[in-house]
């Protein structure tokens, strides 16, 4: 994509965040006819896009990749000594635990202020978030380039993220409307805040890895993210349960809060030290 880089990344999120809008939604239409169908269908689907892949993916270059091309371990320690990479990747750890908060701590708070009814405010939360997304992934993406520079839209992007956990630390836990207003505006700043990051966040990786490797970066990338998913929701886990034992449910929101602007300041470290920027620009600024 060239200087356009940016814009894939987004473009890409906007198709992604539309299929998990639709395709549960056509899923459980289909379910209700025949699950055979619903099989069938993903079956069909998986083939076509094989298919077009196949097609449409370019011829790889073994040339391009460089000498640890043949050697899977060769790739893996030679992605391992990026320690800039690797930085920043242990930085945005934090941004995932909070976007899958959308699948453990919203819904719990959810099924807290309705009981039984909880299971279609999440789904309705599910909507809002892949709404968001879709509608104003490109807007938002051509106003943070406009005014920031990328460290500065990860910075920012990652701060709203922390931050809208608040209004569900400011509501009182019995107030019904007023919680499911405050899961409305948390889950509408994370989608907006995730929507910020993603594109720059993406940019990055491949900034980092200098065009070498690309995919081996991305492969490990994804691994750091699942295990920092993993510690983060056993540890919100356990808050929420604590915050339960002493009628403190807004210690779990500030918690997550406090995971956001941590992550924030983590990045913004990394780029006042130069760590984000490709080797020939960090060598030039410590000349």
């Amino acid at each position: 994509a060239g200087e356009r880089r940016v814009d894939a990344f987004a473009t890409f999120n906007v198709y992604y965040q539309a299929g998990m809008l639709l395709g549960p939604l056509v899923g459980l239409a289909v379910l209700a006819a025949d699950f055979r169908l619903v099989c069938t269908a993903a079956a069909a689907i998986f083939a076509v896009l094989t298919a077009l892949q196949w097609r449409a993916l370019p011829a790889r270059h073994t040339e391009a990749v460089g000498s640890a091309s043949g050697n899977v371990l060769a790739q893996w320690r030679t992605v391992l000594a990026n320690r800039p990479f690797l930085l920043f990747a242990t930085a945005m750890i934090g941004s995932y635990v909070l976007t899958f908060q959308v699948y453990l701590a919203l819904p719990l708070a959810a099924q807290d202020a309705l009981g039984s009814r909880g299971t279609w405010a999440t789904s309705g939360l599910f909507v809002v978030s892949a709404a968001v997304a879709v509608t104003g992934q490109l807007g938002l993406t051509g106003w943070a380039k406009r005014r920031w520079s990328p460290a500065q839209a990860l910075v920012r992007g990652l701060a709203a993220m922390g931050v809208a956990f608040l209004p569900l630390a400011l509501t009182p836990p019995g107030a019904t409307a007023a919680v499911i207003a405050a899961l409305v505006a948390s889950v509408t700043l994370l989608a907006a805040g995730s929507a910020v990051v993603y594109p720059f966040e993406m940019d990055t990786v491949v900034t980092l890895s200098e065009g070498r490797l690309v995919a081996t970066h991305y492969g490990l990338y994804n691994t750091v993210s699942g295990l920092g998913i993993t510690l983060g929701n056993i540890a919100t886990g356990v808050m929420w349960d604590f915050a339960a034992l002493h009628d403190a449910r807004w210690l779990t929101w500030c918690f997550l809060t406090a995971t956001g602007l941590a992550c924030a300041a983590s990045v913004a470290g990394l780029a006042r030290g130069g760590h984000l920027a490709v080797r020939e620009q960090r060598q030039l600024a410590t000349v």
